[in-house]
């Protein structure tokens, strides 16, 4: 009995693998689509907090350096799969939605929740002010990176033309290649300049490789499968719940695809660390902005419905807004319940003006 509560405490989200079953009853049977949703988001979450633990448990035997670079590559794989299908389907203004709402979530959602928590719990708290700053840099520059080409396509052509598909091709290169000299620092200084640590041995589950290796390629198909079922029934909810495809994109695809990093961000905020809290937050943003949204460019041309980074007026007054917020909360290395819900206001009024968004 004690071995079976010890298990289920180190596995708080091991019931939530029930909506598994029933995700499968309900596509055999014909649910109404708003249930089928409900329940592929449901499955969803764990499924991700597995990738991140079979993750963290291979970097156990890799070393910090190569699990840091396994941490870079899976720590969005959740978000990554979903959008993949998403792109595959042809639901292109849902991916870069999603892609701007992944940005907006960590950057003042998920880090105004762990100063709230943090703050609330033990005061004033402090982190790695430097580290801080260069993240807030790369963040600012990633930002730009997908604000030019929505300026400059409407002097260079429509988006569909192949001018301007050269300029997203061009700059999404450009970010990948921004990104890998990130991970080349890190690998070479020590640091994660844009990738949170792996967990430390003692955090980690004590899996042998065979297992965490299982059980990534497991949690990784039941992504796939549950993405498949999720961006079938997208439209058929949206119209039914009177909300737009771009507010289900902006806000609830990206809190479904990364809440157990979510979660992961505010216990470590709860337990006074702060550096790790806002490493993740920043470096999930990071990943995103440097990483997914240039890899979706490609793997779309390859799934043969090609994706531009051309974001809309909304999108792109969220991310300047987005950016200059956290890096300006984030800049004196000190962090408070106030500051925290100044960020989870901001989020909270770019939720309404999204959701009030024609549908």
């Amino acid at each position: 009995m004690k071995k079976v509560k010890g298990f289920i405490s180190e596995n708080p989200l091991i019931f939530l693998l029930l909506a598994l079953p029933l995700v499968l009853a309900a596509e055999l049977l014909g649910w109404p689509p708003l249930t089928v949703f409900i329940l592929a988001c449901i499955g969803i979450i764990p499924m991700a907090a597995y990738i991140g633990k079979a993750t963290e448990a291979l970097a156990v035997y890799t070393g910090p350096r190569i699990g840091g670079l396994l941490n870079a590559t899976l720590g969005n794989a959740a978000e990554l799969i979903i959008t993949i299908v998403a792109v595959r389907a042809g639901l292109l203004e849902l991916v870069k939605a999603s892609i701007t709402g992944s940005i907006l979530g960590n950057l003042l959602l998920v880090l105004g929740f762990s100063f709230i928590v943090g703050g609330v719990k033990h005061g004033l708290q402090t982190f790695d002010r430097r580290n801080a700053s260069r993240n807030a840099i790369l963040l600012i520059l990633a930002v730009v990176a997908m604000v030019v080409p929505s300026l400059f396509s409407h002097s260079i052509g429509p988006e569909g033309s192949p001018k301007v598909e050269a300029l997203s091709l061009g700059v999404a290169l450009v970010m990948i290649v921004l990104y890998s000299l990130g991970l080349l620092a890190a690998s070479k200084s020590g640091d994660t300049p844009v990738t949170p640590e792996p967990a430390p041995k003692s955090a980690a589950p004590h899996w042998p490789i065979a297992t965490a290796l299982l059980i990534l390629v497991l949690a990784t198909a039941g992504i796939v499968w549950l993405s498949e079922v999720l961006v079938g029934v997208v439209k058929p909810v949206g119209t039914g719940l009177g909300i737009s495809e771009f507010f289900m994109g902006i806000i609830l695809i990206p809190i479904i695809g990364n809440v157990a990093e979510h979660l992961v961000a505010v216990q470590f905020a709860s337990r006074n660390k702060m550096s790790l809290s806002v490493e993740i937050s920043v470096s999930s943003s990071l990943q995103i902005a440097l990483l997914v949204a240039p890899l979706l460019v490609f793997v779309s041309l390859a799934l043969g419905h090609p994706l531009t980074l051309i974001f809309n007026t909304f999108e792109l007054l969220a991310l300047l807004a987005g950016a200059i917020v956290a890096a300006l909360v984030s800049a004196d290395g000190e962090s408070t319940w106030l500051e925290g819900v100044a960020l989870v206001a901001v989020y909270l009024i770019l939720g309404l003006a999204f959701f009030l968004l024609p549908v």
